[in-house]
């Protein structure tokens, strides 16, 4: 960590983006007192953000097992947050689960990630009774959490009123707009200044049955991917977590026959389930798959490349830009002087 001269002052601070990343860089810097303007350029039902098509999961351990060590510190020090500016988010912890037949995809799972218990099958019914007889064993990370992005961003956005910024759907703005600090947290639409981003697709399914009960996520150990069920409010489930290098926004037919397969596999009951919506999001990504904090000029500062990790590393990522502009902190592990 190193210091340096800050470039915000008590200036006004505009946030252009009103996703999970915008709206941690906004609620931050209301509550550190600057005069906060979010901008987003579609309705309240963001339609248009990547974070409507969100999974929403707080595991930092569980994506050590594909990610660099950068984001389990993020998301360590997101948990934190979460549970101070949300104290009603669920931790209820994150089970890992596999068939025999892809033992060898579970077992390496276990030995990448750290932070869990192994369950025995007797645990694991007493944990999720829903899948009693199902499976032999499980890994449990109970310091992990979850959040239903639908219904957690519009929370976020009224915690950045309340702490005396404004909100503003239906604004498309750009830097050159604005006054003061501005933060740009576009996502993909900032490849006009950002063009090494891409989108990477990420595809989901949301089912509705009450013949199944889940507390929380559970990864269901796969040979392409691992299927993630996360339970959501009446009776709802979000099956997701296919990463693929496309950008269309469409759902594909093997993906679909995959989750709802999987899910299937899991417990029998899915089978009944209604599927209430197909959708897909794209995630924006630098080459590297790591988030940047990139500081432009005195004026502007670009939060961007939060690939799949979005609703786990954006409050992290808001303290570090707001270090930066107050004190002068820079974490060299994300930030950037353009």
């Amino acid at each position: 960590m190193q210091q340096t001269t800050t470039t915000g002052g008590d200036r006004p601070v505009s946030i252009i983006g009103a996703g999970i990343a915008g709206a941690w860089q906004a609620l931050l810097f209301a509550r550190a007192g600057h005069t906060v303007t979010l901008h987003e350029r579609s309705d309240a039902d963001l339609m248009l953000s990547t974070s409507h098509w969100a999974g929403g999961m707080l595991a930092p351990y569980c994506e050590s097992e594909i990610s660099e060590p950068v984001i389990s510190r993020l998301g360590l020090a997101s948990l934190a947050l979460w549970r101070r500016e949300l104290p009603e988010t669920p931790f209820n912890g994150s089970l890992v689960i596999a068939h025999a037949r892809d033992r060898a995809d579970y077992d390496r799972f276990a030995r990448r990630t750290s932070g869990y218990e192994r369950l025995d099958a007797a645990q694991l019914a007493t944990l999720e009774p829903s899948l009693e007889g199902r499976f032999r064993e499980g890994l449990f990370y109970p310091t992990e959490g979850h959040v239903e992005p639908r219904r957690v961003l519009p929370k976020l956005h009224q915690r950045i009123i309340e702490a005396g910024g404004r909100v503003l759907f239906n604004s498309n703005v750009t830097a050159s707009d604005l006054d003061g600090l501005v933060i740009d947290c576009r996502g993909l639409d900032a490849r006009d200044a950002e063009p090494e981003l891409r989108g990477v697709k990420g595809e989901m399914i949301l089912i509705e049955t009450a013949e199944v009960q889940l507390a929380r996520p559970v990864r269901l150990m796969h040979p392409r991917w691992p299927l993630y069920l996360i339970p959501r409010a009446d009776n709802l489930f979000m099956l997701g977590a296919t990463s693929l290098e496309a950008e269309d926004t469409g759902v594909s037919l093997r993906s679909a026959l995959e989750l709802l397969g999987a899910a299937y596999s899991v417990h029998p009951a899915f089978g009944e389930a209604r599927i209430l919506e197909f959708g897909s999001g794209l995630r924006p990504a630098y080459p590297d798959n790591l988030p940047r904090i990139t500081v432009t000029s005195e004026r502007e500062i670009r939060v961007n490349g939060l690939y799949r990790h979005g609703f786990l590393i954006a409050p992290a990522l808001a303290q570090a830009t707001l270090n930066y502009v107050a004190y002068g902190q820079i974490d060299n592990e994300v930030m950037r002087c353009a």
